[in-house]
């Protein structure tokens, strides 16, 4: 596998590094749905449109990460299935869209993987769980009315690609999460629990859409190996990485 990046995914992929020959592992680009410039964007976009390039040069299967956030599933009745239209409602959902449509048309053999909110150790600090902790710390958190996320543990993730890639699963949209939506006010409870700290709550409206990411297809692409997350599956994920320094920092 040839992994092009070097952030939080990259470096827990490189598990990963010595297998699939073939694979090109798209872990580069823009990872922060807030505030980014159109020349980021626009960075991300020729490194994947090259990266496309050259896997249709040689036959390599390029892996492509793209995102189940509220940005890409947040209109109203979606129902976060890959299988049906979406109408993403932000600009990095639009621009993680655009990019799914340039891979699948650039002729090249690939597999785009739409991921949940990803948690580990090296977490990006812009990220939700580093801000949560770091607001946590603080003393006041910000919590959007209604809001909602999937979290996936990293290991998780790398466990999950490994399967599909094993199954040879191609030219397809496969969504990466738990399929569990966890109240973010029930995330700060369990950050609050495991640093032993409690903070003041400040809510706000806006930017706090409830939205669903469906692991159906996932679950049956996986077959016979079961795969479930339970209901609390949330809490484990905390308890392993907020402690961390890496997360923490």
């Amino acid at each position: 596998m040839r992994i092009v990046g070097r952030g939080f995914l990259a470096r827990h992929f490189t598990a990963l590094a010595d297998r699939y020959p073939g694979i090109v592992l798209l872990a580069a680009g823009v990872s922060w749905a807030d505030g980014v410039s159109e020349a980021e964007f626009a960075r991300e976009a020729a490194l994947v449109r090259e990266t496309a390039g050259r896997c249709r040069a040689d036959g390599s299967r390029l892996v492509f990460f793209s995102t189940a956030s509220t940005g890409m599933y947040g209109a109203k009745g979606c129902r976060g299935r890959e299988d049906e239209p979406v109408v993403p409602c932000t600009p990095y959902g639009r621009h993680k869209r655009g990019l799914e449509e340039e891979v699948a048309s650039s002729g090249a053999d690939h597999l785009i993987l739409r991921m949940g909110h990803v948690v580990g150790p090296g977490h990006p600090p812009h990220q939700l769980l580093p801000t949560l902790i770091r607001q946590v710390c603080a003393g006041t958190v910000t919590v959007h009315r209604g809001a909602a996320r999937d979290l996936i543990a990293i290991d998780d993730v790398v466990a999950v690609v490994d399967r599909l890639l094993a199954l040879d699963v191609s030219h397809d949209v496969v969504n990466i999460a738990s399929g569990v939506q966890v109240p973010i006010e029930a995330i700060v409870d369990r950050i609050e629990q495991r640093l032993a700290a409690t903070a003041v709550r400040r809510f706000v409206d806006g930017r706090g859409a409830n939205h669903q990411v469906s692991i159906e297809k996932l679950r049956r692409l996986v077959r016979p190996e079961p795969l479930d997350f339970p209901a609390d599956y949330y809490r484990g994920v905390l308890d392993r990485y907020v402690e961390s320094p890496a997360a923490t920092t």
